[in-house]
C-alpha cells in the first residue's frame, strides 16, 4: 500500500499564505487524482481543490482566486498554495489520491493522516 505524507500546515495570521505538500510513496503507482479535502469543526468534509492526471484542476468556489493546487509528476507530489488566508479557512485538510498501484494490480483510493491549518483574527 502506498502512504501519503503532508508538510506545511501550521497558524497563520489572516492575510497571511501557507503551502501545503503531499508525497506519494511506497508502490510504483499512476495517479489518477490528487487534491485536497479539508473538514472545519461542526461541519462536513468538502472538496477543496483536485488535479487529474492531465493537469485539469477543480476548486471549491470559496477558494477561487485564492488557492493554486499543481503538481510535481518526478516527485509523485501535490501542492497546495493558500493564499490571503481569513479564519474560514481553518480546517484540517486531509491530502486525497486515487491511483492505479501497478504492483498490487488495483486501482484505490488513499487518504493522509490530515494537517492542521489555523487562521486567527
Amino acid at each position: 500500500q502506498v502512504q501519503l505524507v503532508e508538510s506545511g500546515g501550521g497558524s497563520v495570521q489572516t492575510g497571511g499564505s501557507l503551502r501545503l505538500s503531499c508525497e506519494v510513496s511506497g508502490s510504483i503507482f499512476s495517479i489518477n487524482v490528487m487534491g485536497w479535502h479539508r473538514q472545519a469543526p461542526g461541519k462536513q468534509r468538502e472538496l477543496v481543490a483536485d488535479i487529474t492526471s492531465r493537469g485539469i484542476t477543480n476548486y471549491a468556489d470559496s477558494v477561487k482566486g485564492r488557492f493554486t493546487i499543481s503538481r510535481d509528476i518526478a516527485k509523485n507530489t501535490v501542492y497546495l498554495q493558500m493564499s490571503s488566508l481569513n479564519p474560514e479557512d481553518t480546517a484540517i485538510y486531509y491530502c486525497f489520491t486515487n491511483l492505479d498501484d501497478l504492483y498490487a494490480r488495483r486501482v484505490y483510493d488513499a487518504w493522509g493522516q490530515g494537517t492542521q491549518v489555523t487562521v486567527s483574527s
